[in-house]
Formats: structure tokens, sequence, C-alpha cells
């Protein structure tokens, strides 16, 4: 059996941090239109999670276009928890986003009562991170703190860091995703997830290593601890996203773990 966090979050009836990984979709549509087509498409693919990567949106300065798209992919998938990011271009963000800017989003995106869980970068600063801690609060949104790296995994103890950072930090869930050099860096990332489950951390976690080295990480980080892993619907949002269909596939292999 897999470690389950000590923490469980329910939401619409799927429990994060329970005895199997959920399985999230990203939304990369540039458009209206296209993300209406793609929130209908992934909710048909059967995911556990919808995340809708609002730095994706051309129109991500207006704040009136970006509400009409939020309730846009609420009506497509509100049977479904969903996760709103916007993601920092330092950390593989699709466009430049002023930290202003990027307050209002989550103003916006929390207060809306259309989403569930709001993802922002430990990177993003104290003040940043603790608005929107007292703001998800209020509303009853949890909030993932996370850290990503395109060109490399940290060491251990950093990797590690960063995960009890988010806790420390308010956040209801901790997440890192980094990028493998070699095998051992994948093994690095998954002894880090089964450790900090086990002694470091109350609170769900995702970890994730990237591209097409780190796949294994997608299909077996579930057994190391990690709680959600990304796939992809219509188009990927990182480097060695499978598609759902060939995850599910493999998860089948592993029938006595989840």
């Amino acid at each position: 059996m897999r470690p389950q966090s000590a923490v469980q979050i329910d939401i619409k009836g799927r429990k994060i941090g329970g005895p199997a990984p959920l399985v999230c979709l990203p939304l990369m549509a540039t458009n209206l239109s296209e993300l209406a087509e793609q929130s209908r498409a992934a909710v048909q693919l059967g995911p556990d999670m919808i995340e809708w990567r609002v730095d994706a949106f051309e129109a991500v300065g207006d704040l009136a276009a970006v509400k009409t798209a939020l309730n846009a992919v609420y009506r497509e998938s509100r049977s479904l928890p969903l996760l709103f990011t916007c993601r920092d271009a330092s950390e593989g963000g699709k466009q430049v986003i002023a930290p202003g800017q990027r307050g209002r989003l989550y103003e916006l995106a929390v207060a809306s009562g259309k989403v569930d869980l709001v993802d922002i970068e430990l990177s993003s600063g104290t003040d940043m991170i603790a608005e929107l801690v007292a703001r998800c609060r209020s509303k009853g949104v949890k909030l993932v703190l996370s850290y990503h790296n395109f060109e490399e995994t940290p060491d251990h103890d950093t990797l590690l860091q960063k995960l009890r950072e988010a806790e420390n930090a308010g956040g209801d869930i901790a997440k890192v995703a980094v990028m493998p050099r070699e095998e051992r860096d994948v093994l690095t990332l998954l002894m880090v997830a089964c450790e900090a489950r086990r002694q470091h951390l109350k609170i769900p976690l995702v970890a994730i290593s990237m591209g097409s080295l780190g796949a294994i990480s997608r299909i077996a980080g579930g057994l190391f601890g990690s709680d959600i892993t990304f796939a992809s619907g219509i188009k990927a949002s990182a480097p060695g996203q499978l598609p759902l269909d060939d995850l599910k596939k493999a998860w089948k292999a592993l029938p006595r773990h989840f």
C-alpha cells in the first residue's frame, strides 16, 4: 500500500493524499473558443482534476476576459476539482506577467467561487504568498505552493527543504518539479518524496521529474508518496507528460498499490 498523507483533502469526491494518486489534465488554450473546446475534451477523457494555466491565455491582461474564460471552464468541468495556475515565466510560464497583475488574477480566481485550488511558486515572495494564503483560507480554496527547475535536479536536502518550506508557508499541498540530467536524479526525486511523506510533511505533496528521463516518476511517483500527477490531454504543459490513456494503462500494472 502506498504511503498516504496525514492530512487529506476532499474535493468533489476526490481525495488528495489518499489511497491512490490523482491525475490532473492542464488546459493550455490561448483564446476563449479554444479553451471551451479543450475543457470539453479534457472532461471526456476522465481525469480526476483540471488545471487552467491562465498564463497561456493571450488576454491574460484583461480581467474581464479572464473572468469570462473562467466561467467557460467552470461550465464544462464543474464536476471536477479545478486548479487555477498563473505560472511565472521564470518557472515555465508562457508569458511575462507583472507581479501586480498576477496578484489580481489570483484575487479574481479565489473570489470567483469556481476555483477549488490555486498554484503559486515559492519564489513569488513572502508578502504575496502570505496575502494569498489569507485569501484562500477565507474562501475555502486550497493552495499549492510550488518549485520548478527546468535546468537540473537540486540535491536531496534542497528538494526536501522546498517541500518543507511550502508547508511552513501555509501551503495545503507542496510541489516540486525538476529536470533530471542523469538517471540518479530521478532516484533523488523519488527518495525525497518518500522521505518527505514518511518523516517530514503532514500535507499532500507532488513530486515530478520532468522530461523523457523522468517520465517514470509520473507513472510510479504515487508509490513513493506523490499525490497528483499531470498528464497530457489536448496539449502538454511540461516536458515528459504522458497521454492520459497511456498513464492509466501503466497504472493497471500496479493494481496492488493503487
